[in-house]
């Protein structure tokens, strides 16, 4: 059984004076794909934004090839290996295309290059001049992946990635995130399309009230077990 890459134990975390994760405890195993699933406003979110240090205040434990880093800044905790896509892209929209793909810093060798993030994304080349007010949902999601995959970081967090995309768009998601995994990531995935996550992930993290109340390995996992938890 691989070694944990990442460890959050017992993880809370507050904006303001509202408390969100009440003790979030689980492992992301080096080389596999896990999700969060959870209706909305449970905390997934605000779970991968603790982890990159980006939320008021946060205590407890989060472990990064062995190094705490719950005391870090989040620009020192990017550094260390871990990538983020949020749910709003976050990609400039005065910028290019090919003007994105070059920002991101490398924090680590092993970054894809600009011909293996084409191969993975054609579109991306055939809107590399295009501003990224001119791109689709489904290109802009595109984009926000492949810029992190530029850093060389080994961890990627990615939030609903599948979110408002039309279903094509969302299979060829899945299909990059499999080839991801073969190439060696190691993916945390906050997801509510429950018939996604059970095609690219190994290990599904059931969240309720801002903590961890149940895992389900893929193998164990079937849509109507999923959809009691996530049903209204």
């Amino acid at each position: 059984m691989p070694k944990p890459l990442l460890t959050v134990k017992d993880l809370n975390a507050w904006y303001g004076e509202s408390h969100i994760l009440h003790g979030m405890s689980f492992d992301v195993r080096a080389g596999e794909v896990v999700t969060l699933l959870g209706r909305n406003g449970v905390g997934k979110t605000t779970t991968l934004k603790s982890i990159m240090g980006m939320v008021g205040r946060r205590t407890g434990s989060i472990v990064f090839e062995g190094q705490e880093t719950i005391r870090l800044a989040s620009n020192r905790i990017g550094r260390a290996g871990i990538a983020y896509c949020p749910e709003e892209r976050g990609i400039f929209a005065s910028l290019t295309v090919a003007e994105n793909l070059v920002l991101p810093p490398v924090v680590r060798q092993g970054g894809m290059s600009l011909a293996e993030v084409h191969e993975l994304f054609p579109r991306l080349l055939e809107r590399a001049d295009s501003q990224g007010t001119k791109l689709s949902g489904g290109e802009q999601q595109m984009l926000a992946i492949a810029r992190i995959l530029r850093t060389g970081a080994p961890l990627l967090l990615l939030d609903e990635p599948t979110e408002g995309l039309a279903p094509v768009i969302v299979q060829h998601i899945g299909t990059i995130l499999h080839r991801l995994k073969e190439r060696g990531f190691t993916i945390l995935l906050v997801e509510q399309n429950f018939h996604f996550a059970l095609g690219v992930a190994d290990r599904h993290f059931v969240v309720e009230h801002g903590r961890v109340v149940d895992c389900v390995p893929t193998s164990e996992a079937n849509a109507a077990k999923l959809q009691g938890y996530l049903g209204v």
